[in-house]
């Protein structure tokens, strides 16, 4: 495993020809839980730059719809994979679009529900995400948002739980996400890429950058060749097989902001 590369060494061919740029929201937008005003005016700048923006986040469906409606972006993916949405101005329609039926995705509510509660008996200090109940397809067990920090021990255990039980289970900057079925974020970013903007992310991805911060966002470092981590992931990136080809030099929203200000040089 090679460490990633300070972001100034990306080669300028390869900056100028980035188009699309994909970002994580904990820690790589937010910082210390907040979205500051540099982070989100970096958002404005590249959206009005011409570049299409996705955030590709775990944060649930509640969110995503206020995202896709409110924010300076192209569309949101969300729950780690679960759907895609996007607002289409013309019709001032939000579109949803989920990777399971409403069938398969009521099915699971009543199995998650009980999940939730065996590994909050079994795992002292760990407590549901606040945002669980905006969810329509995960599990969210809150490690470091809004209860003191577990270690590492416990958020394997937590993980462990969750794949006994047959959920695929990753690792963000806060929570433990646990679903069923086998997407995550790339295959749905890939599906949303296809369908809403006649991308095929397989020929394209030199034309994207996408920005993140923990293990969750594995699957987008290990396909983007261009990914840029914020500074904050260097406590991961032990359990992060293939980290980004880049760095930052700041930390969560302000490595998002670096990142727009070196995307923009010049332009």
């Amino acid at each position: 495993m090679s460490a990633p590369a300070p972001l100034s060494s990306m080669p300028d061919a390869v900056r100028r020809g980035i188009r699309l740029v994909l970002t994580d929201i904990d820690d790589t937008l937010s910082s210390n839980g907040k979205l500051t005003a540099e982070a989100y005016f970096a958002l404005q700048r590249l959206h009005a730059a011409g570049r299409v923006v996705v955030p590709v986040t775990g944060r649930p469906a509640g969110w995503c719809d206020h995202i896709a409606r409110m924010w300076p972006v192209d569309a949101v993916v969300g729950e780690n994979g679960a759907f895609y949405m996007r607002y289409d101005a013309g019709t001032r329609r939000l579109l949803r679009r989920f990777v399971a039926s409403e069938a398969e995705r009521a099915a699971h509510r009543a199995r998650i529900a009980a999940i939730g509660a065996q590994i909050l008996q079994d795992v002292p200090g760990c407590a549901l995400a606040s945002d669980q109940r905006y969810r329509e397809t995960d599990l969210a067990i809150d490690w470091r948002e809004d209860v003191p920090a577990l270690p590492r021990s416990a958020v394997d255990r937590i993980v462990a739980l969750m794949e006994a039980q047959g959920m695929t289970a990753k690792v963000s900057s806060i929570h433990v996400n646990g679903w069923f079925g086998d997407y995550d974020k790339l295959a749905t970013t890939r599906l949303l890429l296809r369908e809403a903007f006649s991308i095929d992310v397989d020929a394209a991805r030199d034309a994207f950058v996408f920005a993140g911060d923990s293990p969750n966002d594995a699957p987008m470092f290990a396909f983007f060749p261009n990914a840029v981590g914020v500074a904050n992931l260097r406590r991961f990136l032990d359990r992060i097989a293939d980290p980004p080809a880049y760095i930052t030099t700041q930390d969560a929203g302000a490595g998002f902001a670096e990142l727009a200000d070196f995307l923009l040089a010049g332009a």
